[in-house]
């Protein structure tokens, strides 16, 4: 982790340089894989010694701020709130890539390939004879019956054909 130290009225004595890294140092866990960028800013006003860190991590920045009559409980209380903000954002990022399907999943672990499903089949629903009708016959056979088309031989040149009910309320009939 790199350190920014800035001192406003105050200087950065080696000293607060070694409590920071040393705090950071028990924290360094939450900081593993990418880099991270610390800049420690200290002043002291009117016997407030205040202390603000920012430090930038993967994509994310965490702020931290506290007053407090010493500079060393200062820090060591922006650090700890630097710490609860890396801590939740680690969590989160872990949550979010548990989320994922893992391969195994999607693929099987032994490398077998699930059989495809099985193509649709015919079924035959049912045999008749097929009768010799005339166009008007066929119409009146097919409005009996619950189909919503009829094949019949026609009457009038030996043929087969098919009536059907069309989506209008009219009837197609198809010959070869």
């Amino acid at each position: 982790m790199k350190f920014e130290y800035t001192g406003r009225h105050i200087d950065v004595t080696p000293a607060l340089r070694a409590h920071v890294e040393e705090y950071f140092g028990r924290i360094s866990h939450l900081f593993d894989g990418k880099p991270a960028h610390a800049h420690v800013i200290i002043e002291v006003e009117r016997g407030r010694h205040r202390s603000e860190i920012i430090v930038k991590w993967r994509n994310d920045v965490l702020t931290a701020n506290s007053s407090v009559s010493d500079m060393y409980q200062s820090l060591t209380q922006t650090i700890a709130k630097i710490e609860k903000q890396a801590l939740k954002l680690k969590n989160k990022i872990i949550d979010k890539s548990h989320r994922a399907k893992k391969v195994s999943t999607i693929t099987p672990a032994n490398g077998e390939v699930k059989p495809a499903p099985p193509s649709p089949r015919i079924v035959s629903a049912r045999r008749y004879a097929v009768k010799p009708l005339t166009d008007e016959e066929a119409v009146m056979r097919l409005d009996e019956e619950e189909n919503q088309f009829l094949v019949f031989r026609n009457a009038d040149n030996e043929k087969i054909s098919v009536i059907y009910k069309r989506k209008d309320g009219n009837y197609g009939l198809i010959q070869p």
